[in-house]
C-alpha cells in the first residue's frame, strides 16, 4: 500500500515541475510555515505567494526530485531546480533538501536548506563568488528576496 504522506510530496514535487503554484499551495495546510535560505520564515498565503511570485518568474526552468521518504508525520525529499535568476538571467543550479512536517494530509511545515554561497556565485557572478559567503550580502540577498515578495503581494491583491 502506497503512503499517503510521499504521495503528496510527489504531488507538491510534480506541480513544481509543472510550474504549477496553486497545485503546490494546495499541498500546504492553511497555517504553513515554511523555511529556506533566502526568504527565511513565510506562514500561511505568503508561503503559496513566494512560489507564485517565483514560477510566474521562472525562466528555463527544470526540476528533478528524489529520496522522498516518509515516516509517520514526516518527510524528507532533495530536489534539484535549474533555472535563469530573473535579475542577472544567470544559470543556476539549485541543490536542495527538504523537510516537511504533515497533518490531516497536507503540509504544515516545509524547511528547505541549501548552500546560499553556492547560489550566490551562480547567480550573481563574481559579486557571489567574492562577497557571497559573507553576512552583508546574504543579508542584502533576503531583504531583496522578502521586498520582491511583498511588491508581488500588493500587485497581486490590487
Amino acid at each position: 500500500m502506497a503512503n499517503p504522506n510521499t504521495e503528496l510530496i510527489e504531488r507538491f514535487y510534480r506541480a513544481f515541475q509543472d510550474l504549477d503554484a496553486e497545485a503546490m499551495a494546495a499541498c500546504y495546510a492553511h497555517d504553513i510555515r515554511f523555511e529556506d535560505p533566502v526568504f527565511g520564515t513565510l506562514r500561511g498565503r505568503e508561503a503559496g505567494d513566494m512560489w507564485r511570485m517565483l514560477l510566474a518568474r521562472a525562466s528555463d526552468f527544470s526540476l528533478t526530485y528524489s529520496d522522498i521518504r516518509a515516516s509517520g508525520q514526516t518527510a524528507t525529499a532533495s530536489c534539484v531546480a535549474t533555472y535563469l535568476f530573473s535579475r542577472t538571467r544567470r544559470k543556476v543550479i539549485n541543490e536542495i533538501h527538504s523537510k516537511f512536517a504533515i497533518r490531516e494530509g497536507l503540509i504544515v511545515e516545509h524547511t528547505d536548506t541549501f548552500d546560499l554561497w553556492r547560489w550566490s556565485r551562480q547567480a550573481l557572478g563574481l559579486k557571489g563568488w567574492l562577497l557571497g559567503g559573507t553576512s552583508f550580502v546574504q543579508d542584502k540577498i533576503r531583504q531583496e528576496a522578502r521586498k520582491g515578495l511583498a511588491e508581488y503581494r500588493r500587485q497581486a491583491a490590487s
